[in-house]
């Protein structure tokens, strides 16, 4: 059965044949409803009657209040904490659970996280102290500690913060020559920054702790590497060159004193040789002395004879039998020892030859003694 046919007499859109209420009553209950609430018109339950706008824009004026109000609930987590303003200005200072305080643009609150640590990056370009330019990088972790002065000493935190670490790893790696800071002093950069860094922080009462600050990086810029790894190396082989240099100057050095040392106990070997000669050498003249004073003849009977000994020892010899058959007999002594003398080890013979030789020429030799005497 369509709407439009009239099955009972009744009008589909109207219900139980009631007229439909009008919006003002709808607006009218709701007023009763909010005024008995918020305690208006308790002496009687008579509600003055508005005009229908006026009604209207008070309950939309009702619901704008109560959203407002409701933007004044706040959460605090565990490691945050609130710092309240009102017109700008500290009141108090929250801690976890949840809260309110009065909207926008009365009251405000600024939701600092005080149990996390941040860290942030930072790399520069820097000039030591001899003049050279650094590379470094590293990390610095930090703390928001005092959530108040961090929300009012200091206009941009995180900003100030960078500015100040810049300008404390200035003050350090501006002090030392760049061969230092790469080799010896690499490892105090970080926590010399950080003493640098926090004591700055404090006399500008930041709020900000600054927890730690790793080095990654310290290392000469990327447009002067090439020329820094040739002078690595050129050093490198400097260095080489002089360990050479000073091997050899430690295997010279003791070669050269152990000759010394050598030559100078060959010429107390020699002194003390030479002492002795000459002491034993004057006492025999002493001894000989003794023996002059007791028989001087005969003495210079010996040391004539000891005289002539010497000399005929040291020259060439030639023996003559002036009593025999007239034959001249030549024995050429000196040749014949010395031939008698590299020929001792080779034969028997050799042997024998020699010591037939050796008798005559000391059977001659007594001869001669006796003919010295008898003259």
């Amino acid at each position: 059965m369509s709407w439009n046919e009239s099955g009972n007499g009744k009008d589909p859109w109207k219900g139980g044949g009631n007229k439909p209420d009008d919006l003002d009553k709808i607006i009218e209950g709701w007023q009763k409803k909010i005024n008995a609430i918020l305690g208006g018109n308790k002496g009687n339950g008579n509600v003055t009657k508005m005009p229908g706008g006026n009604s209207g824009t008070s309950l939309i004026l009702i619901f704008l209040l109560v959203a407002w109000a409701f933007t004044g609930l706040y959460r605090i987590d565990q490691a945050e904490r609130g710092v309240v303003q009102r017109f700008g200005a500290y009141t108090e200072t929250t801690f976890p659970g949840l809260h309110w305080h009065i909207p926008f643009p009365i009251e405000s609150v600024d939701i600092v996280n005080t149990g996390i640590v941040t860290d942030y990056g930072f790399s520069t370009e820097i000039l030591t102290a001899d003049e050279q330019y650094v590379f470094v990088q590293m990390v610095v972790q930090y703390l928001r500690e005092d959530p108040v002065n961090y929300s009012f000493e200091v206009i941009n935190p995180e900003g100030t913060l960078e500015d100040l670490t810049e300008s404390a790893l200035r003050e350090v790696v501006g002090t030392s020559s760049l061969e230092v800071l790469v080799n010896e002093r690499r490892d105090e950069i970080g926590p010399k920054t950080q003493v640098v860094l926090q004591s700055t922080l404090d006399a500008y009462k930041s709020g900000i702790s600054v927890t730690s600050i790793n080095l990654e990086k310290l290392d000469y810029p990327r447009a002067v590497q090439d020329a820094v790894d040739d002078t690595q190396k050129a050093r490198n082989d400097s260095d080489r060159f002089i360990l050479e240099a000073e091997k050899y100057a430690q295997d010279l050095i003791p070669r050269a004193r152990g000759a010394a040392q050598r030559i100078l106990q060959d010429a107390e070997a020699y002194r003390d040789r030479v002492i002795a000669d000459s002491e034993g050498q004057a006492n025999r003249f002493l001894a000989l002395l003794n023996e002059y004073e007791k028989a001087p003849q005969v003495t210079r009977d010996r040391l004539y004879l000891d005289a002539v000994e010497e000399v005929y020892k040291n020259s060439n010899k030639v023996i003559l039998d002036s009593q025999g058959s007239g034959n001249l007999l030549y024995l050429p002594i000196d040749k014949l020892m010395n031939d008698s003398g590299r020929r001792d080890n080779n034969s028997s013979t050799s042997r024998n030859n020699d010591s037939s030789t050796n008798q005559s020429s000391g059977s001659t030799s007594d001869q001669d003694s006796r003919e010295r005497r008898q003259r």
